[in-house]
């Protein structure tokens, strides 16, 4: 369930060890979801094997958790497995700073996955067509009649499409499975593998490729949030709060028309969504795939994922449209042991609430980004939360990591690999 309150103040002071013990309390973590999330508690070697070839070993990547999220009324804190300094901190700063409007809300599809057929050799395309969807209940009722508990708690099969290719004798079919809170990718793999050899009587056809798409058009995930002027200014002024606003949409027109702009911009909103799916255990490439082919299918060109706009009022209005398959059954999602505390912590039961915050991650990671790069710049506060893995580099350890760190910042100086190294040798030098 989700937690009742997700503003943690002083949260980043604590340490780890305290953080983790604040979590397991509002989350209820038992000592073995506990454990989990220890290096020594996730993946075995073991479990690893069983689920990837040729195992050697296992690695870790930092789990961090984003605070301060309201989504559709409820509180979330939200756990991101991420290895680049300022992420975390900027989703949760963006997030508390739409509190007054209510948090964030979220408009998901159901969980329509498409299975693809490749048809070749089509004699002709129209008469094949007419026969392939004469044929289309019994086609149906043939992919539903399959031993599956995703068909038998009421999804499965849903409709069957025929598609043009533009290439001469090719013809390509559409099967539109409703996964449920499964992401589908076995379930639909085996329904197209089922049906292609009477897609290819009924055709005259030869199927070629069979399998899931993972542009998932009708798997939407919708989030949408409002910022007053005074939420996202610098000093708690409206008037500063509405130059932040017209830095952040300027900054998103250029997003928006710029191929190269859209690229990094939307590297930056993925940063929140594939956080979060790696930290839930899913497929986080097919994820990134579909949602930087989703602009391109929908828009027609290349653009941002995000969309953002002021309202009447003043305020900024961002809004998020992204295809999201994931799932809560299945997968990594039940077999890791990490994948399983983190949604415990997350706090959610279906592949569509799921979604939908992945979704405000993303809208929220984007803002993060557009605020700083259109007010401070985005090094400034990078540099500052990068600076310890930069200490480490230069060669500190132990104490001396947050000595030398400390020693970097009231330096007043830019922040560089040369000034931590000079700093560390002060510190040696001093002792």
């Amino acid at each position: 369930m989700p937690v009742d309150n997700s503003r943690l103040k002083g949260f980043f002071r604590l340490s780890a060890e305290e953080r983790l013990q604040l979590v397991a309390d509002i989350t209820e973590l038992s000592e073995q979801e506990i454990a989990a999330l220890s290096p020594s508690g996730g993946l075995k070697v073991e479990d690893a094997n069983n689920m990837v070839e040729n195992v050697i070993g296992t690695m870790s990547l930092p789990i961090g958790i984003a605070t301060n999220f309201i989504i559709d009324g409820k509180h979330h804190i939200i756990p991101y497995c991420i290895e680049e300094s300022s992420v975390i901190a900027a989703a949760s700063n963006m997030a508390k700073r739409c509190h007054a409007s209510g948090g964030f809300q979220t408009d998901n599809e159901d969980s329509l996955m498409i299975g693809q057929i490749q048809l070749l050799e089509i004699p002709h395309f129209d008469a094949a067509k007419k026969t392939i969807l004469e044929a289309k209940q019994s086609l149906i009722e043939e992919c539903n009649n399959r031993p599956s508990t995703i068909i038998r708690l009421g999804g499965g099969c849903k409709d069957i499409q025929v598609r043009r290719s533009g290439v001469e004798g090719m013809m390509i079919i559409h099967i539109i499975v409703d996964c449920l809170d499964a992401m589908g990718a076995n379930t639909v793999n085996t329904m197209v593998e089922h049906i292609a050899p009477r897609i290819e009587a009924l055709s005259g056809g030869r199927a070629n490729l069979k399998i899931i798409s993972n542009l998932a058009i009708h798997r939407l995930a919708r989030a949408s949030a409002t910022f007053t002027p005074e939420e996202l200014s610098r000093d708690g002024t409206r008037e500063d709060g509405l130059e932040v606003i017209s830095g952040i949409l300027e900054a998103y027109q250029f997003a928006d028309i710029d191929h190269f702009r859209a690229t990094t911009h939307n590297k930056g909103t993925m940063n929140g969504i594939s956080a979060v799916a790696i930290a839930c255990g899913q497929d986080w490439r097919a994820i990134e795939a579909a949602c930087h082919s989703y602009v391109v299918w929908d828009q027609g060109r290349y653009g941002s994922l995000t969309e953002w706009e002021q309202d009447e009022n003043g305020s900024l209005v961002g809004r998020i449209e992204v295809p999201l398959a994931v799932g809560t059954v299945g997968g990594a999602v039940k077999v890791h042991p990490t994948a399983r505390t983190n949604m415990k912590i997350l706090g959610v039961d279906s592949a569509k609430a799921l979604a939908g915050i992945m979704a405000c991650a993303g809208l929220a990671q984007n803002l993060g980004a557009l605020r700083a790069l259109s007010t401070s710049g985005i090094q400034s506060g990078h540099m500052h939360l990068h600076l310890r893995n930069m200490t480490i580099t230069s060669g500190a350890a132990g104490d001396e990591i947050d000595a030398v760190s400390l020693m970097v910042v009231e330096s007043g100086e830019t922040i560089t690999q040369s000034l931590i190294d000079s700093m560390l040798d002060k510190h040696r030098n001093s002792e």
